[in-house]
This record gives C-alpha cells, structure tokens and sequence, in this order.
C-alpha cells in the first residue's frame, strides 16, 4: 500500500484529485492493489472516480447487438426495477438482472428480425417459452410478462402479446426429517460451515443466507443463551450454541486483531466492515434443501385450500400461508402413507405424531406471534 500511494502521489500538488482513469493504469501494470489504494484515497478526500456507473456498464455489455428500439425499451424496464418509479417499487438487483438475463437469449434472436418489441407476436412469446422447460420456463414466462407489462403502461407497444400465456407450474416435492446420519454429515465439517448449517437448518431460526452473512457478533448473548435473527431475538439451543462457541474459538485463534463486527469473516472481509459474500455463505448444505426421498403428487385436485389449520399454521410459525399449506400439504401425504402402510391394530397410527410435524405444525414464533 505504500507503494501504491507513493507512486500515485509522487506528482500530486494541493488541490489536485486523483482519478481512477490514471489510477487504473500506474497500478496494474505493477501488479499493485487498485480497490485498496482507491479506498485510501477516498478516505483522503483525494480520490475521483470518474468510471461511468456500473449498471451503465453492465446494461451495455447485456443489450449489446440489440436495435435502438429494442434496447431503449428493455433499459427502461430493467432501470425501473432497480430503482423504482412513480407507483411501482423497486425490485432487488439480483431479481432484475436474473429476469434480464433469462430473457436476454429471447431478445437477442428477435433482434435479428425485429427492430422494436411492438413486432413481437403472442407465438413468438410461446416459441421463446418453449424453447426451456422446468423452473425456467415458469422464470422466462415471468420476465417477459413483466418486460411487456411495463412497455404496454408506457406507451411503447400497443398491446401485450403476453396476455393468457401461462407457464406450468412444478408441483413441489414432499418435505422429508433428516435422518441421523444427514445430521451428523453436515455438521461434521469446518467450523464456519458448521455453524451456517446450524442456523439454517434448526427450525427455531430457519435464516436465510443474508440474515447469516449480515449477522453481528453483538446480537449472539452467550450468557442468556438468546440469538437475534433476523431482528428477532430467539432462544440459542444446544446444537447451535456448541457451534457458536467452536467458531468464535477458531475465529479469535485465526484472526486475534480483526475488526470486523460480522459473525462470520472470511479472509478477505477481516480487514473489512462489510459481511462475507454470497458465494461464500451458500455454500453450506443446508442452505440448500435436502434431497427428498419422494415427489409429491402432481394432481392439482390434491393440493390443501388455505383452511383453518393452514392458516393458523402460517400465524404460530410465522411463515407465509403458501409455505404453511406446502407444509401441510407434504405433512399429510407422508401422514396418509404411514397409515397405509400399517395395519390399524398397529401402536404407530395410534401413537403421537413425528417429530418433524410438531416442529412444522406447532412452532411458535419467538417472541410469540398473534393468537
């Protein structure tokens, strides 16, 4: 680093800025950090960044070989899902790149016969659906629904060849109890990893990734026992308070004089305050569900309504009802083909229920949630 700065900094006179398009050049043509020497300098107030925005950048590289009347009307879209407009919200960066990037391949082969999205047809819409099958053919069918949407509420096609286009959705897979021995795979590793296992996979936390990435070292209170996840404070069970004290053992063994106040650091992120990356953090197992040993039925006519139980269900676990009838649902084929099995003499289909359906179906929320 004193390298760097004494080399962007040896003709530098009061008043003077240095900006990244002389930056770039002097230190990487030495092998020399840039984004460390930046950060310096702008602590300074010596630093100019002159690069065009990144989304400027990465907008051209993604329409690049589409025409003008193409390209304008995408750009609009995508900037209004970043950045909002007058009544709709704004959407998350990954949502809107990942829409314009299950569409790009659609857009770029009408470019080559169509000069605005006005010429696009209702079979031209089927032609790009069809063209992918599974979770990604319900994806594209999503993007392009939201792509005309917006290009029909701003004046740029006359009418959505969108319209009744439905794409199929996958009837999802039945829940299954991890046994024993997923258990014991999963924790049985590296102590960072352990611990993200125990975070997303113990009911009583559930986190997602970026509720663990973004996680501080204040909202773990190993006296009391409690956790805050996700802003709400959770009592710290037996599985995760083990894995909680190997980590902060390993952490404070490996980066004594770190400053970072994440819970979990990296390498790179020890000489930094911001949390560890998203690569990173999923690539624990349990981020990710278990494999399950069955499918569950593709008959739309057996899907659960959101009835009573559902729906308290979604109250006491605080989860969305969506996710309180797939539980439901899965709780009770796995419940039905148990009983199958058994004959009703047999002390199981008189006995208390699994343990995976008490936690699903009789979690409450910590602190507890409505009545």
């Amino acid at each position: 680093m004193n390298r760097s700065l004494v080399i962007v900094l040896s003709g530098f006179r009061e008043g003077d800025s240095i900006r990244y398009s002389e930056l770039f050049p002097a230190l990487r043509l030495r092998g020399l950090q840039v984004v460390r020497t930046a950060e310096v300098l702008d602590r300074l107030v010596l630093f100019a960044d002159d690069r065009a925005p990144a989304v400027d950048r990465r907008l051209e590289r993604k329409l690049d070989g589409m025409p003008s009347g193409i390209h304008r009307a995408v750009e609009a879209w995508v900037r209004t899902l970043l950045d909002g407009g007058p009544r709709p919200e704004s959407r998350s960066g990954h949502t809107a790149w990942a829409y314009l990037g299950e569409i790009q391949p659609a857009l770029l082969e009408w470019s080559n016969c169509y000069g605005h999205l006005r010429e696009v047809t209702r079979e031209d819409i089927i032609t790009a659906r069809e063209a992918v099958a599974g979770k990604q053919r319900e994806s594209r069918i999503v993007a392009l629904r939201s792509l005309f949407r917006h290009a029909k509420k701003n004046g740029q096609i006359f009418r959505n060849p969108t319209i009744r286009i439905r794409g199929p959705r996958r009837a999802g897979g039945v829940l299954q109890a991890p046994v024993q021995a997923d258990i014991d795979e999963a924790t049985a590793t590296a102590p960072d990893v352990r611990l993200i296992v125990a975070l997303a996979a113990v009911h009583v936390h559930a986190a997602r990734p970026k509720m663990i990435r973004t996680m501080q070292l204040e909202d773990v209170n190993l006296g009391n026992r409690r956790i805050t996840v996700g802003g709400h404070v959770r009592p710290l069970d037996d599985l995760t308070h083990r894995a909680v004290l190997d980590w902060l053992g390993h952490r404070r063994n490996r980066w004594p004089n770190t400053a970072s106040p994440h819970l979990l650091i990296t390498q790179k992120t020890t000489v930094e305050f911001g949390p560890a990356g998203k690569l990173w953090t999923t690539r624990a197992p349990a981020t990710s569900p278990p494999p399950s040993n069955r499918s569950a039925s593709t008959d739309n006519s057996k899907k659960p309504s959101p009835t009573a139980p559902t729906r308290a269900t979604s109250r006491s676990s605080c989860i969305d009802e969506k996710t309180a009838i797939r539980y439901a649902d899965s709780a009770r084929q796995l419940l039905q083909g148990d009983l199958e099995a058994d004959p009703a003499s047999s002390p199981r289909t008189h006995g208390s229920p699994p343990v995976m359906f008490f936690v699903v179906l009789q979690q409450d929320c910590w602190p507890p949630g409505p009545a």
